[in-house]
């Protein structure tokens, strides 16, 4: 359902309305979604030589070392997969130790820079690498089902996850089990989070139960610290104030291939579209322009919000909006709940795509 907004006072400013994400429906392929396995737009030139590290967080330097090692080494491992079979049947012996790195670190000191610098320095073309948070990858099982998924990756010799984040018990089991069968064809692993492998789950669900699971998922990983100021120290980042809901409507009606949706309209599309889905959603997108965004209610809708910001924040499309500042967006006790870096990492990235959005707005 999709919410018509006439500039309040005044003709439209350019000749098409704007363009509304409550009327898409996108339908992604399963090919697609593995060929978009790549680091991000707004990732796209970063390497380990633009990343600076904080002189007084030797830790920061001392990740660039071993990632570039890590990369170097990649360049001969197993061009065919150290877990294939070779001729006569025989199948070569598993490396032995952990087939990845996990850099573990706080918001803002650089941890996808690195990941995405990681990929890019690995000698191996792109199809031979994938890039993706944890979200993607379990949505690319959901499409293609769990053998295909093992097939398609198992070719690789990278895979890269972002923002790594057991939200589920289903989720735990899926990846661990992924990951360990792409282990054992040879794929290499690297991972972001902000929790130590061997910490995943606590405080989301009663980890007992599948701290087998987490276990052995952490030994696949030598976890790689980086330290730095990150936002338990510097609270979280000031949203600049919205607009009227007037400044927004006029701002969507003069940027070309803006999009304008009422807010609590577009958290009741998102609830109907796969967020598998939402990076196509945005596809074409310059600009997205929200009316009277208010705290979201449910922490399922917040969830989904988390996705749509993620996916807008890769594509660095900016977002004005009038209502609630985005710092606003979530109740202390979803700050404070099991979930809380899933919206610190929205609130701070709404609020860098709101900054980007003031010069929409006619001074």
């Amino acid at each position: 359902m999709s919410s018509s907004h006439a500039v309040p006072g005044s003709s439209p400013i350019a000749e098409t309305a704007p363009l509304s994400l409550c009327a898409r429906e996108p339908h992604v392929p399963a090919d697609r979604l593995v060929a978009e396995m790549v680091p991000p737009p707004r990732f796209d030139s970063v390497r380990f030589d633009t990343y600076v590290p904080d002189p007084n967080q030797p830790s920061q330097t001392e990740a660039v070392r071993v990632l570039s090692d890590f990369a170097a080494g990649l360049g001969g491992a197993h061009a065919m997969g150290a877990g294939k079979r070779k001729w006569f049947g025989r199948k070569t012996a598993a490396p032995s130790g952990p087939r990845g790195v996990y850099l573990d670190g706080g918001y803002g000191v650089g941890k996808t820079h690195l990941l995405a610098s990681l990929w890019h320095a690995t000698p191996a073309a792109p199809e031979l690498k994938a890039f993706g948070t944890f979200v993607e990858l379990t949505n690319l099982v959901g499409a293609l089902g769990f053998q295909q998924t093992v097939r398609t990756l198992s070719g690789h010799r990278l895979l890269c996850i972002d923002e790594f984040e057991l939200d589920d018990p289903g989720d735990t089991v899926l990846v661990s089990s992924l990951l360990s069968r792409l282990v054992e064809e040879g794929v290499a692993l690297a991972a972001t989070s902000n929790t130590l492998p061997g910490k995943l789950g606590e405080g989301r669900f009663a980890a007992a139960d599948f701290l087998r699971e987490i276990q052995g998922l952490s030994a696949h990983f030598r976890p790689l610290r980086i330290d730095g100021e990150d936002y338990r120290h510097r609270g979280l980042p000031e949203a600049p104030p919205p607009y009227s809901d007037e400044q927004v409507t006029k701002a969507a009606y003069a940027t070309p291939g803006a999009a304008l949706d009422d807010f609590p309209s577009l958290l009741d599309h998102l609830a109907r579209v796969h967020p598998s889905r939402y990076g196509a959603l945005t596809d074409g997108v310059r600009a997205v322009c929200l009316t009277d965004v208010r705290p979201v209610p449910d922490q399922s809708t917040a969830l989904r919000l988390v996705v749509l910001a993620d996916r807008l924040y890769d594509r660095e499309v900016p977002v004005l909006a009038s209502g609630v500042a985005f710092d606003k967006l979530f109740s202390e006790e979803m700050l404070n709940g099991g979930y809380r870096k899933k919206y610190f990492r929205a609130i701070s990235r709404l609020t860098a795509l709101a900054r980007d959005a003031k010069g929409l707005v006619a001074q």
